[in-house]
């Protein structure tokens, strides 16, 4: 008998039984968003940094015209915008940082560090090693929760938690830790794929007097 066989055999069938749930649970969610092509969304967010001991908590409504246009905007705090026109990446966030916008081209890493839902479901084999975290319920809904770990260095976060639905593929809730040292926990309170959006959506016209202020990064 092989030993790698042999080794296999004797795993515990549990362990097999929880790496077959988490690949399902990725495979799952792949699937899902591979036909997904324009979305609206409704989320929670809560930025904690661990060094400060702050935690930032908001809300607001992400739309989204793949492959790349996207638009959060925030309820709380009221006025906050992170757009992508599908050029560049606009950061407008008066509630912390008055009186000017960033403005910096669209690349791939950019895109990676702020659509997260799109980097856990793009060669997620390849581009992390995946282990199981259990079942969960979140806001009534069946989730698995899965564990991501970067295979290389530049990924827009260090590990993540995220909990992909048991029955639709949809993911409920995600929770990154950014190089920064940032944990992002974000829940999805609400998911409609392939929904209506309008071209403005994804249109910034800087408000008059703020002064915008070119980048190559957003970080």
């Amino acid at each position: 008998m092989r030993p790698v066989l042999a080794l296999a055999l004797f795993l515990p069938v549990s362990l097999v039984a929880q790496a077959t749930a988490a690949d399902s649970a990725v495979e799952r969610a792949v699937a899902a968003y591979a036909g997904v092509r324009t979305a609206r969304a409704t989320f929670e967010q809560t930025i904690t940094n661990t060094l400060t001991g702050s935690v930032i908590p908001s809300r607001g409504e992400f739309q989204q015209s793949r492959p790349d246009r996207f638009a959060f905007r925030f309820s709380d705090p009221k006025g906050d915008v992170i757009l992508s026109d599908g050029k560049f990446v606009w950061l407008y966030l008066p509630s912390s940082t008055k009186g000017q916008v960033i403005r910096a081209p669209l690349t791939a890493d950019i895109e990676g560090s702020i659509d997260l839902v799109g980097a856990f479901f793009t060669n997620p084999r390849q581009r992390y090693t995946i282990t199981d975290a259990g079942a969960a319920t979140i806001d009534g809904r069946a989730t698995r929760a899965v564990n991501l770990v970067p295979r290389k260095g530049d990924a827009s976060f260090t590990r993540a938690r995220i909990w992909v639905d048991v029955v639709d593929g949809w993911l409920r809730q995600f929770e990154a830790q950014e190089p920064s040292g940032l944990t992002r926990k974000v829940k999805v309170t609400s998911f409609s794929p392939n929904a209506a959006v309008e071209a403005s959506a994804f249109t910034f016209k800087p408000p008059r007097g703020v002064r915008v202020v070119e980048s190559s990064s957003i970080r």
